[in-house]
């Protein structure tokens, strides 16, 4: 049989393709979902701080928050609607071409949020636009998250891969470091009432200016040579048949729906404990304790910014020692620090209070530092977007979604962070048994790859290591 155009180094057009180095991919890449994570979390900090007020008045805080997280839980929902429309492009037509496409609509949603009127100049209009606009966010950001992890991880090598598809993971507390920083500085600078007038629509306008800058570096990124060459395979095995393809969703669940269920029992804790650590400790630290905006806003801040940098280190580890121990790492610690967690914020002590937030976010990195490589080696190239998007989205539903929300429902009807910290023990509880039940992928070719992981029998030694 003969060699497939790229398999002889060029592209399905004959041409030599162009090799960047693996240096530009991953930079493309993490400024893109940088900015994409910018723009979601920017939604969760001003839900927390300012929406309840300008969006869902009412006579009790914790109620008018509770109603900010519910439009925040819809942009979770849109999520794998999201992941199930851009995985089965993705797997169709390549990852460039709607990593360019979700990072223009989610910019463009953000953007449109700064410009809407509250609920004191439009009424019950203004939450039902601000709601419009965060379903595009989830649904562009469903999308998201596959394409950039895959086009890093099908760009790199076998042996360093949880390394190199780490640092797309870094741009969710890369973008959280920006949106907190953003509005912790206009906190600091402007009054209570002048945030709340028009300070607090700057973040979301930035974001204007920040997707012309990821889209100058995202369209200058080559297609995964993975996905060429199976696009490649695929139409020289289809030349002369008639037989129709599945859509790539479909065999997902069809054959590989084992590795969907893992990758959302990977995801739960670890969503969950995030989304406790970043957004709802600004609800507890601001309305429970009455601390100012400022004491959560840069405890956040430093956390996450010891968080971006620890990231590629745990996936670094992984490459080492395997993806099961670094996860297994962060799902025990944090199962215990969910209980510490709260006690030292109650010391109302801002270094205290940063203290257990970085900790926590340490503990958080270590599962999701591995989890781009772990749930990129359990699909096929042709099903790859489609499987890590539905399995990472559907987790988002169910984990970062419900969290913010749950959490607050709780220590709305007890009072108290004890039954929070238990929600937070059990979820991780729950990615721990899950990772045990994982084989382990560190090692597995991304290139050769059976439809199933399970039915996959890896030559190296360092594949099998924790099965």
């Amino acid at each position: 049989m003969a060699a497939t155009p790229h398999a002889q180094g060029k592209d399905p057009a004959g041409q030599a393709p162009k090799k960047p180095g693996i240096a530009r991919i991953i930079s493309a890449s993490l400024i893109g979902t940088t900015i994409e994570w910018y723009d979601f979390f920017l939604y969760g900090s001003a839900a927390a701080l300012v929406f309840n007020t300008l969006f869902f008045p009412t006579s009790d805080p914790l109620v008018g928050t509770l109603l900010a997280f519910l439009t925040y839980a819809v942009g979770f929902a849109a999520r794998p609607l999201g992941g199930v429309v851009f995985g089965h492009y993705g797997d169709k037509i390549g990852r460039k071409k709607l990593l360019v496409l979700s990072l223009l609509m989610m910019g463009g949603a953000t953007f449109a949020m700064g410009l809407l009127p509250t609920h004191a100049t439009l009424g019950v209009g203004a939450p039902i636009l601000l709601t419009v606009l965060r379903l595009v966010q989830g649904f562009a950001l469903g999308g998201e998250w596959g394409g950039a992890v895959l086009i890093v991880s099908e760009h790199g090598d076998d042996k360093n891969r949880g390394f190199w598809a780490s640092w797309p993971q870094a741009g969710a507390p890369g973008g959280n470091l920006l949106a907190t920083g953003v509005l912790a500085l206009l906190a600091a600078v402007q009054s209570e009432e002048a945030f709340l007038a028009w300070g607090w629509r700057i973040p979301f306008l930035l974001s204007g200016v920040l997707v012309i800058i990821g889209l100058w570096i995202r369209v200058s990124v080559s297609e995964s040579p993975l996905f060429l060459e199976a696009q490649a395979k695929a139409a020289a095995s289809a030349s002369g048949e008639t037989a129709k393809q599945e859509a790539p969703v479909v065999e997902v669940f069809r054959s590989n729906w084992r590795g969907v269920l893992t990758a959302i029992g990977t995801r739960l804790g670890e969503n969950v404990s995030y989304y406790i650590l970043t957004a709802f400790v600004l609800v507890y630290v601001t309305v429970h304790l009455e601390l100012p905006k400022n004491t959560a806003l840069n405890a956040v801040l430093i956390g996450s910014a010891v968080h971006f940098v620890t990231i590629p280190l745990w996936g670094a580890l992984s490459d080492r020692i395997g993806r099961r121990p670094v996860t297994l790492i962060g799902s025990i610690g944090m199962a215990a620090w969910a209980f510490a967690f709260f006690a030292l914020v109650d010391s109302e002590s801002f270094a205290v209070i940063t203290l257990a937030v970085t900790v926590g976010l340490l503990f958080h990195g270590a599962m999701y530092g591995p989890q781009a490589a772990f749930i990129s080696e359990m699909f096929d190239t042709r099903v790859r977007y489609s499987g890590a998007s539905m399995g990472s989205q559907l987790a988002s539903i169910i984990g970062g979604a419900l969290a913010p929300i749950i959490a607050v429902e709780l220590l709305k009807d007890y009072d108290s962070a004890t039954p929070v910290a238990l929600y937070v023990c059990v979820t991780v509880v729950i990615t721990t048994l899950t990772v045990l039940a994982a084989k382990e992928t560190r090692g597995r070719s991304l290139a050769h790859q059976t439809t199933s992981p399970e039915a996959s029998s890896p030559k190296s030694p360092s594949a099998t290591i924790g099965t």
